[in-house]
């Protein structure tokens, strides 16, 4: 996209990383399993949602990281302590995910809201891993998030790189970007899909702001 257009919905505190002058939103579709706290164990029920957010990509300090649009889930509590500790913009979804013979399903309309997405995909090639100074690169490899919630703040994320594969999908409907205040470009999005990550994630910082 623009990268303007990108700049009207970022705080300006964080600059807009862009690819060949272009930026770039991702709209992730996905399902947490096994969530919980350190030293804990994962509670039922609460520990597996279907999730959905919205990003787009910053550096500060050197660090390239995501910055987070929206992201909507099915779990009301996440939602709650989400945005309570992270001050991420957390919004309530009625959610569905179906798989069947190697097509996943999904299905998000945000509660009281205008983002919606139902769309079908699948992978449709081999998996492999991003090489540095691609796009791909550019866009997964990432261990952090910023908010801004009086200054800039981080919290770094682990994992091993992404396992991805090329990817196909029937979008039927995708609105979730217009609540932010942004329409996507009629033009063929960059798909991949990957099977699984474990993810750990700590609380967020301040960034300095001399930094």
């Amino acid at each position: 996209m623009p990268s303007e257009v990108v700049r009207s919905v970022v705080p300006p505190a964080l600059p807009i990383d862009t690819w060949e002058g272009e930026a770039w939103i991702a709209v992730a579709p996905f399902e947490v399993t096994g969530l919980r706290l350190r030293g804990t164990w994962p509670p039922p029920v609460l520990s597996r949602f279907a999730e959905a957010n919205v990003r787009t990509y910053t550096t500060v300090d050197g660090r390239p990281g995501v910055y987070f649009l929206s992201l909507d889930a099915a779990s009301a509590v996440a939602v709650a302590a989400a945005r309570a500790s992270y001050r991420l913009p957390y919004f309530r979804a009625r959610m569905a995910i179906e798989r069947s013979g190697g097509e996943i399903g999904y299905r998000s309309m945000r509660v009281g809201g205008r983002a919606s997405l139902r769309v079908r995909y699948r992978p449709t090639g081999a998996v492999f891993q991003a090489r540095p100074g691609t796009l791909e690169h550019f866009l997964i490899e990432r261990y952090c998030l910023y908010t801004v919630d009086g200054g800039v703040r981080r919290a770094d994320i682990h994992h091993q790189p992404w396992d991805l594969q090329p990817a196909h999908a029937q979008f039927a409907e995708n609105t979730m970007t217009v609540a932010a205040g942004v329409s996507l470009p009629a033009r063929e999005p960059l798909l991949h899909y990957a099977e699984r990550q474990d993810v750990v994630i700590w609380a967020p910082t301040p960034v300095p702001a001399d930094t």
